[in-house]
């Protein structure tokens, strides 16, 4: 390795295409002919998939109608605590790997301020609280903790290097060796693709090697962004993925709240855009405000598809791009069949959607970084634990403003503990969890304000968190990933384009949708006629180079 190696992005591994390097190359992403300037193209869906295409579309010299039924911005949704400017509750995605490449171009490219996220036993924390069976554990590393625990992290390790051969295939991510990855990645897909993340921990050499409560802890606490239990059904190639592309790790939030990526993206009057005078943003082409969500998507000739909106109505475009979760195009949108073959439908019915629930409070200050005369730690650290609230962050805006504490983030069934509650409830319950690992802070005598949560399995815009891939569900992934090239497509079925991070290779992160998003702004352009300049190809000109493998059938 070199003294000074290439910080690992998320350059694949099913897809090894530099997205980062093709939108900032000074030839741009793409022309499309002179008749086509200023034709619509419809983009369903407000969210940063959604948006991300709008603009680099608008970029182009296209002029993209955005339908949005719900909140423009999607699951980056920042919602202010009343009465306290700039204070937000990030409701959905909230940390951001500096690996996320291509998202980060979209935050830089808007001047917004990162930080580091206060993950467990990280310096932004400074403090971590592990309390399970009962038992409480304070460190501000993991050197800190009983040495139990850096046991369960080594055989996460090994267990990684043993089944994954996780060191050499990371090494050529970093490196961007596009053919090792391929060829690392491409091996590992039939053999994890069928297999859980709970049969990769259970059966390695690593963990077999120790106690049940090792597996358990580990679950429950995991090492970096805390637990991981909740993903232990998924196939085990979802977590390669993340921990390969280094999600899990060095992550990031946006100062004032994500929300301000896709409603920046919405406002920016880009000064280099083909065909539209300057000053003119997404938000002056809708004349302020998106097109109400959509009722139905049907064919209405060879090249012409129909958007009716939930009021009636109707648009004709050449190109329909949907961003939305892939559930709602089977539920809430009345999608004519034909559009899709059967393979796609069958694919996009067998996403499964994750459940999730955060609750927020606002407190007066940032009181967790008093000492505690009694013992020199911190009056209250980010927690972790096998109780009702599962993971708790806590976030500092300095000293004289208030602070603000997820009280509780958890998944899946223990998001469904939280359903059918209203938020005084959520909250009750979440401070009675931490009276028990905390029994000398009163957390609720530094509440202010109204409290804030969000369980978005009951959003019907959302239908869940995101998306986990159950063993056996490459096939379906691939077949949505890959949808964006059409030229073996037949007539009738193109056209209409998926994005979001659903779609890709790695849901939860925006990274995801980003990418899906830039691969179907190539694809709209080839289906209008036009072409990235030869310097800049785009993903799908390298394709053939670089798709997925394809299992057999």
């Amino acid at each position: 390795m070199s003294p000074d190696p290439r910080p690992v992005t998320a350059f694949g591994p099913d897809f090894p295409f530099p997205f980062d390097d093709w939108i900032s190359h000074p030839a741009g992403l793409g022309r499309v002919p002179p008749d086509r300037l200023g034709a619509e193209v419809a983009v369903v869906g407000a969210g940063i998939a959604g948006l991300v295409a709008a603009y680099e579309l608008m970029r182009i010299g296209l002029r993209p109608v955005v339908y949005e039924p719900s909140h423009l911005g999607g699951r980056l949704r920042s919602q202010p605590f009343e009465g306290a400017d700039g204070i937000v509750a990030e409701l959905g995605g909230m940390r951001f790997p500096r690996s996320s490449t291509a998202f980060h171009h979209y935050v830089d490219l808007l001047g917004l301020r990162t930080e580091p996220f206060p993950n467990p036993l990280t310096p932004a924390a400074g403090s971590t609280v592990i309390d399970l069976h009962g038992e409480t554990f304070y460190g501000r590393t993991l050197d800190d903790l009983p040495p139990f625990f850096s046991e369960v992290a080594d055989a996460w390790a090994s267990a990684l290097e043993q089944g994954a051969g996780f060191g050499a295939l990371q090494e050529a991510v970093r490196a961007r060796d596009t053919a090792t990855v391929k060829r690392l990645w491409d091996a590992l897909v039939p053999l994890w693709d069928d297999r859980t993340f709970y049969d990769f921990v259970s059966t390695s050499k690593a963990f077999s090697e120790l106690s049940f409560r090792h597996r358990e802890a580990f679950g429950q606490v995991g090492f970096g962004t805390g637990g991981w239990d909740s993903d232990f059904p998924n196939s085990m190639l979802e977590i390669l993925r993340v921990v390969t592309t280094a999600c899990d790790e060095d992550q990031l939030l946006v100062t004032g709240g994500v929300e301000q990526v896709p409603q920046g993206l919405w406002r920016r009057a880009p000064d280099d855009a083909v065909h539209w005078p300057a000053g003119t943003s997404l938000a002056s082409l809708h004349g302020g405000g998106t097109r109400p969500g959509v009722a139905r998507i049907h064919r209405v000739g060879p090249h012409t598809i129909r958007v009716t909106d939930t009021y009636g109505g109707t648009r004709d475009f050449p190109a329909v791009l949907t961003t939305c979760q892939s559930w709602l195009l089977s539920t809430q949108i009345d999608t004519v069949e034909s559009l899709f073959d059967q393979d796609v439908w069958m694919a996009l019915d067998r996403t499964r959607y994750m459940q999730s629930t955060k609750t927020f409070v606002m407190v007066d200050r940032p009181f967790w970084r008093d000492t505690d005369p009694a013992t020199g730690r911190d009056r209250m650290s980010m927690t972790l634990t096998d109780r009702l609230t599962r993971s708790t962050y806590l976030f500092d805006h300095g000293p004289d403003r208030p602070g603000v504490i997820c009280l509780s983030y958890s998944w899946m069934s223990d998001s469904l503990k939280m359903l059918p509650y209203p938020v005084e409830k959520r909250v009750g319950l979440a401070l009675a969890a931490l009276r028990k690992i905390y029994p000398d802070v009163d957390v609720a005598a530094h509440v202010i304000g109204d409290p804030i949560t969000v369980t978005w399995e009951s959003d019907p815009h959302s239908l869940g968190a995101f998306k986990g891939a159950l063993p056996g569900h490459y096939r379906y992934n691939r077949r949505m990933y890959c949808h964006f090239v059409q030229d073996g497509l037949p007539p009738a079925r193109r056209g209409i384009f998926m994005a979001g991070d659903d779609v890709s290779w790695t849901p939860a992160w925006a990274e995801g949708a980003v990418q899906t998003a830039l691969n179907a702004v190539w694809g709209i352009v080839r289906h209008l006629g036009g072409a990235c300049d030869p310097a800049n190809p785009g993903p799908g000109d390298r394709f053939d180079e670089l798709a997925p493998l394809a299992l057999p059938d």
